[in-house]
């Protein structure tokens, strides 16, 4: 995440050097009413790295999480509230993996779990905007965030027993981060970093309530960074008219 995180910084400093009249100090102001739509779309795609935060019900070693990079790609419906305020609507799909690792456990092949995770997003999110300098205006974004996880095992009557690492199929979430808008001649281009938040015990016990795996749990909740590149596109939607 590192090297993704300063090939995104790298790039931006490339292109800001390069288009001068876009970003220099007497920019051409491009998409100069594009913030005054009542309703614009785009889209994002990025980058994710997943991780979990662990409650015990007792004092014993720590679960290792050996977390990896996944990917995001979604929609964006964005509503105008105010000059500096927007609400957002980003619904998207975000693919991830998970290791963890049981110290306690001597067996190298039950020591070690996989939990892969496909969810489907639904963010609603509020957009507070700077003031727009040329063609930069930075932001925060923050809100509530709905996950559907379709790799959970949620209904299946295995366990970790027979190597079946069970979650719940929905949670609740948090989401808050930054970014920047960067005004383009056809159109908006807004890299942000986002970190988010599960605010429920996700994990299902194993039937066994000694189990190595998840008697000790008290409670398992998500945390998540990403890397997001979204796009407004400068559209005009004709209305045509059928006699």
């Amino acid at each position: 995440m590192k090297k993704i995180f300063s090939l995104v910084l790298l790039t931006l400093s490339i292109s800001s050097f390069a288009q001068g009249g876009t970003f220099g100090k007497d920019p051409i102001i491009n998409l100069e009413n594009f913030d005054r739509k009542p309703v614009h779309w785009g889209y994002y795609l990025g980058f994710n790295s997943y991780d979990f935060k662990f409650d015990y019900k007792e004092i014993a070693p720590d679960i290792e999480v050996k977390t990896s990079t996944g990917f995001n790609v979604g929609l964006i419906g964005n509503l105008r509230i105010s000059e500096h305020l927007d609400l957002r609507f980003e619904p998207g799909l975000s693919y991830t993996q998970r290791n963890l690792i049981y110290p306690e456990i001597e067996d190298e092949f039950d020591k070690k779990r996989e939990v892969k995770s496909t969810y489907i997003n639904f963010p609603l999110l509020l957009k507070f905007s700077a003031k727009r300098t040329g063609n930069i205006k930075p932001y925060l974004i923050g809100g509530y965030s709905y996950s559907l996880n379709l790799a959970s095992n949620f209904d299946s009557k295995d366990d970790n027993y027979a190597q079946k690492f069970r979650m719940k199929r929905t949670t609740g979430n948090i989401e808050a981060g930054i970014g920047i808008d960067f005004y383009f001649e056809y159109f908006k281009f807004s890299p942000s970093i986002r970190g988010i938040f599960g605010m429920g015990d996700e994990i299902i016990p194993d039937n066994a309530s000694d189990s190595p795996w998840t008697g000790n749990i008290s409670k398992m909740q998500t945390r998540g960074f990403f890397i997001n590149f979204a796009f407004h596109l400068n559209l005009n939607i004709t209305t045509f008219k059928f006699t």
